[in-house]
């Protein structure tokens, strides 16, 4: 049963989360707010691969190079490097991060599937994080630690972040008949308008 709106997103479980047997505990929070795993795999990242996942256009290495600029500023640190710079070095962490061990990766589905999967997922910064969600519960990295020793950020959980960010990740990680499409039960109840009508028949017999 789906709605106009449903997405899928792609949820990766990151090597640090897989090497402290979280797991069961991550996938149990997706499942819990009633998002469905429509696909799951374990991998072993090739650098190849982390690469692809992590590509941006120059666009979006600006921006994301503006920003770490500006939070830098905040600390009232100078980086004096261009943005790009900053963005291709950020790409390189992330790609070494990523090919440390095997990856736990998997769609997701369900209404508003990105936005409700980052927000249990949490802020990609543990330390900005809100109690309750995934990276302020169980890690206590930071980028104040990360920075220093010029790696990623231990944040245990990938999430798309867009439509498009979604659907281009799911393509890299996932074949299509990869993709399960099945109904789960508490879909009724979750997506249902029949349903609150079907309690109320059984309530007046």
């Amino acid at each position: 049963m789906k709605t106009s709106l449903h997405e899928r997103t792609l949820v990766l479980i990151k090597p640090d989360g897989v090497q402290r047997g979280l797991i069961g505990e991550i996938l149990t929070r997706f499942e819990k707010k009633g998002l469905k795993i429509i696909a799951m795999r374990m991998a072993w990242p090739d650098s190849g691969l982390a690469q692809k996942h992590y590509d941006m256009p120059e666009s979006d290495k600006i921006l994301l190079g503006e920003r770490t600029i500006a939070s830098y500023k905040e600390k009232g640190v100078d980086l004096k490097k261009k943005p790009v710079e900053i963005a291709e070095n950020v790409q390189k962490r992330l790609v070494k991060y990523l090919t440390t061990g095997p990856v736990v990766a998997m769609v997701i589905e369900g209404a508003h599937a990105i936005q409700n999967v980052r927000k249990i997922r949490g802020a990609t910064n543990p330390l900005a994080a809100d109690v309750g969600t995934i990276t302020a519960d169980y890690t206590i990295d930071s980028y104040f630690l990360s920075d220093p020793d010029e790696r990623a950020i231990r944040n245990l959980v990938h999430a798309s972040g867009s439509v498009e960010e979604a659907n281009r990740e799911i393509d890299l990680w996932f074949k299509t008949d990869e993709i399960n499409d099945y109904e789960l039960a508490i879909e009724k109840i979750l997506y249902s308008r029949e349903w609150e009508g079907a309690r109320k028949e059984l309530t007046q017999k």
